[in-house]
């Protein structure tokens, strides 16, 4: 309380015992002591009237105990059940979890992950990947301000993800990896890596690079080979010793018939070899007869032309050459689709070709292009020319229903730069994006589709989507959602496919470590998305003659299911509307291949690494009573006392007004028993 607060409430009291015995004892008539009770009420109740007016604030303080928190982070992958250390697992999960002395310290915290981290207590050791890397950063942002050591319990391996053994950099806790497994070094022969390209085209040759590894210390001598089928079509004999540990074996093998073709490589064991699943490796191949060539017509360098040759060809499926406008006409039969990046005058010529030979095209406007030509030679829309640039964010319309679009935070990107103005299309268009400025949507296009006469258009208004698949990284580390978007894009206006009423949505083929997910659109007969649809997967192992129903789950603007975790096999598929005679069906294959029982022993190296580089120390899953003891003497994790300040205005004290209401009750009460009123 201010002593500015202070002198006004003595004022108060002062001015209060004036006014009592004004009344009650200057010049009054009362000769008994009553007077002095009348004038004591009289002042409490004028004082408090003034404490309420003045309204004086009061300061409290509570005092709380605050735990640091313990994290235990605990590998439910495969690998740490196949190295048999899943009962070493919960060993030390139940030491820790049940010493007392750590319950008084810490706020215990257990999560486990594959992939993906969960918080829960439940672990199975089933989960196909495990991604160290993400978890140590997603617990490092959940306990970004808070004292929290994490214990990683693992075995080390990990099969998806960044190199976690330098995580630490992101992650503002000291880490305690227990490590799941020995340091034993076994002689291992294995197939470390393996690359080939996923599409191929019919009758050329695909090189395929794998190389081979050994762990060990005599000289040992084996031999790849490489299987289609039960056919061996390559081998090679291998030499290893202690100062050549690996070896780089190339090779190319013919495509003579489209579709997936699958292939196995094997290295034969070495005498007394304690794991063989990592001696053999299958992969596939997709042989396709031609690949979708795409012209990128532009007048001018940008970086938008490199994102766009970058995010096409990221399929192997498809090439895209960025040619000038001159160049286009001497290449004209080589492309399907043309892609026209700010046009001007200059692309006359090109227009003219386009419509001669019924091309699809791609237009993309900014702030070079020439409105006044573009809307004197297109028929389809007419762009408002107002010689003013504004910054677009888009907005994803959710009920596209041309083709399936993943769901990406469009919203989260940058504004791309346009002219100011709409866009008047004469012909029908569905909006894939729409304009966002300040934050309101002002219901124009941004990108959009169409289709006239058997031919198929689009057109994005803005420059600057390089930018777009920079954010795309920054969110999710990787190019591939962009990617994925500009390819369906790209498919659906390089193919001239009528559209059907259910889209699906798969590859024709899984690798055993991917997640094995189809997607579907289902649209009523007015082509409008249907988010009421029920939709049916009916999956058939062509193998086993197996068959297996699963629903498929809405997912914003789509459906679909995750089928990851089926064995590996060849599968036929239906998904059919329960209630209306449609359906679409497709054929895919799931390649064998266990990523998480290619180990032969934990990875002690990088759990040390990861340790120093985190100030923390790495312990042996033996060691239980050793990180107890680590964890209990750190001065680093003593428990805080939190201290809060409350201030509390007077007028928030209830029990002051009944204090003025009794004193003025009981002041007119004694004067009226006494007949003074």
């Amino acid at each position: 309380m201010s002593s500015e607060t202070i002198i006004y409430i003595i004022i108060a009291g002062i001015t209060a015992l004036f006014l009592a015995l004004f009344q009650y004892i200057y010049k009054s008539k009362l000769k008994s002591n009553l007077k002095y009770l009348l004038t004591g009420l009289r002042t409490l109740s004028i004082l408090g009237i003034l404490l309420l007016l003045i309204n004086p604030k009061f300061e409290s303080y509570s005092y709380d105990d605050e735990k640091p928190n313990l994290v235990l982070a605990v590998d439910n992958s495969e690998s740490i059940s196949y190295l048999n250390q899943n009962e070493n697992a919960e060993a030390v999960i139940e030491s820790l979890r049940s010493n007392e002395d750590l319950k008084e310290r810490f706020i215990i915290k257990t999560f486990s992950f594959g992939k993906n981290i969960s918080e829960n207590d439940s672990l199975s050791y089933s989960e196909k990947q495990s991604n160290i890397s993400n978890t140590l950063k997603q617990l490092g942002e959940v306990y970004k301000n808070e004292t929290a050591p994490i214990v990683l319990i693992s075995d080390g391996n990990q099969t998806f993800g960044a190199d976690y053994s330098f995580t630490s950099k992101a992650v503002n806790q000291e880490i305690y990896p227990i490590i799941l497994g020995d340091s034993t070094k076994y002689s291992d022969l294995s197939i470390k890596q393996l690359n080939v390209n996923r599409y191929v085209f019919l009758k050329n040759q695909f090189p395929i690079e794998i190389i081979a590894n050994y762990n060990g210390d005599e000289s040992v001598d084996s031999e790849l080979m490489i299987y289609s089928g039960d056919n061996v079509v390559f081998r090679k004999s291998l030499q290893f010793d202690a100062s050549k540990t690996s070896e780089i074996i190339s090779t190319a093998l013919p495509a003579n018939r489209v579709g997936v073709k699958t292939y196995r490589v094997e290295i034969s064991p070495i005498e007394g070899e304690r794991n063989t699943v990592n001696n053999s490796k299958s992969f596939g191949v997709e042989v396709i007869e031609q690949k979708t060539n795409i012209a990128i017509v532009s007048e001018s360098l940008h970086p938008d032309l490199g994102t766009l040759k970058k995010s096409i060809e990221s399929n192997e499926q498809r090439s895209a050459s960025i040619l000038k406008p001159n160049e286009f006409s001497e290449k004209i039969n080589d492309f399907q689709l043309v892609i026209l990046y700010q046009p001007n005058d200059r692309f006359n010529n090109v227009f003219k070709i386009i419509n001669k030979e019924n091309l699809n095209t791609f237009i993309i406007t900014g702030l070079t292009s020439d409105y006044t030509f573009l809307n004197s030679i297109e028929t389809n829309f007419k762009h408002k020319i107002t010689n003013q640039t504004e910054d677009f964010q888009p907005i994803l319309n959710r009920n596209y229903s041309t083709f399936i679009i993943d769901n990406i935070n469009f919203e989260g990107f940058p504004p791309l730069k346009s002219e100011f103005g709409n866009v008047q299309f004469s012909v029908p268009n569905e909006i894939i994006l729409s304009k966002m400025v300040n934050g309101i949507d002002i219901k124009q296009a941004m990108l959009s589709t169409f289709e006239i006469d058997n031919k198929k258009h689009a057109l994005l208004s803005g420059e600057g989507i390089w930018r777009w698949r920079a954010q795309s990284y920054l969110d999710s580390g990787s190019f591939e959602d962009f990617d994925n978007f500009i390819g369906k894009l790209i498919q659906y206006l390089s193919s001239n496919k009528k559209r059907n009423r259910l889209n699906v949505d798969y590859q024709s083929f899984y690798n055993g470590n991917e997640d094995v997910v189809i997607s579907a659109q289902y649209f009523n007969k007015s082509f409008e998305f249907d988010d009421s649809a029920a939709l049916t997967i009916v999956l058939k192992n062509k193998d086993t003659n197996n068959l297996r129903e699963v629903p498929l789950l809405l997912n914003n603007s789509n459906y679909s299911v995750d089928l990851s975790g089926i064995e590996a096999g060849t599968y036929d598929f239906t998904i059919k509307h329960n209630e209306e005679n449609v359906s679409a069906s497709g054929t895919f294959e799931v390649i064998e291949y266990n990523v998480e029982q290619q180990f032969l022993n934990a990875d002690v190296t990088k759990l040390n690494t990861l340790a120093e580089n985190s100030n923390g120390k790495a312990f042996f899953y033996n060691q239980t009573t050793d990180i107890i003891n680590k964890l209990l003497a750190d001065t680093r994790y003593q428990i805080t006392q939190k201290s809060t300040k409350n201030i509390v205005p007077l007028i928030d004290w209830k029990y002051l007004l009944g204090i003025i209401g009794l004193s003025l009750f009981a002041e007119w009460f004694i004067r009226k028993y006494n007949g003074l009123i």
